[in-house]
């Protein structure tokens, strides 16, 4: 294994704080690590989690990873494929990740416009649905997102076997369900800041299709891992939480562990 370079960004320190810096707090690095984490394998899984980053600056952090020991690069059947499996090195990051994840739930700054990423809240869904809960064959729901760019207005979970993929364009399939919403509406409500159950009764969050699978969507999103922790850090998204009408259900806490974060 080559040694990392670390020319330009190191602190000139023995710190083992300052050395895993070095690595760990590159762009990107850390949400990398973390869909690896979350059992991301190939590059196209790894780059449906972190949809913003070019294949390029990908490639690049993945051979930064596998150069420290972090991930090992294996072969698959398809030519020119690989399989990225984390090392005993990344998996020991899971609690520094997990818990990094909370405190942002808890003290980052409030969401902004540009960080609300459809693709992202797409991707992030599909990893948390509750498929023991949905009705037996083909599952297919449509989410329109208002106030996102043309091309990232709809986007399609097709739920089979208990296997739920993502679709950014129309997979051919009749739609059980749609789902519409401004898109920073749901976020909120996927990040728990607001309640979702509340906003379907409001209709801000819109539910079409039979009655049967209206009723049983909120069973079937789970919600960000994330949810159950409150916002602590003041600001509207504290304000929006603590609102009277917000009422989590007290289910959330027992729901999937924190390794699906998002």
């Amino acid at each position: 294994m080559a040694a990392p370079t670390t020319r330009g960004r190191s602190y000139g320190q023995y710190c083992p704080l300052a050395l895993a810096a070095e690595l760990l707090c590159r762009r990107w690095t850390l949400l990398i690590i973390s869909r690896l984490l979350d059992g991301c394998r190939s590059f196209n899984e790894i780059h449906q989690g972190v949809p913003q980053i070019s294949p390029s600056l990908l490639t690049a952090r993945l051979n930064e990873l596998i150069d420290a020991g972090l991930v090992e690069r294996q072969p698959t059947d398809r030519a020119r494929r690989y399989r990225y499996e984390p090392t005993a090195a990344t998996l020991d990051l899971a609690p520094l990740v997990d818990g990094l994840a909370v405190w942002g739930q808890h003290w980052a700054r409030d969401m902004e416009r540009e960080d609300l990423d459809p693709a992202f809240l797409a991707w992030s869904m599909s990893m948390r649905m509750n498929t023991q809960a949905m009705p037996p064959g083909r599952t297919v729901i449509r989410f329109e997102f208002a106030g996102t760019p043309a091309g990232l207005k709809r986007f399609w979970l097709v739920c089979e076997a208990q296997a739920v993929d993502m679709c950014v364009k129309d997979p051919g399939h009749e739609a059980s369900l749609i789902v519409e919403a401004p898109l920073r509406t749901f976020v909120e409500a996927w990040r728990g800041i607001r309640d979702l159950p509340a906003e379907l009764r409001r209709g801000t969050i819109r539910l079409v299709g039979p009655r049967a699978l209206v009723r049983a969507f909120p069973n079937w999103l789970l919600l960000s891992a994330l949810a159950p922790h409150p916002r602590k850090a003041a600001g509207r998204e504290q304000t929006l939480a603590r609102a009277p009408a917000r009422a989590q259900e007290a289910s959330v806490s027992a729901r999937k562990p924190i390794s699906r974060r998002k």
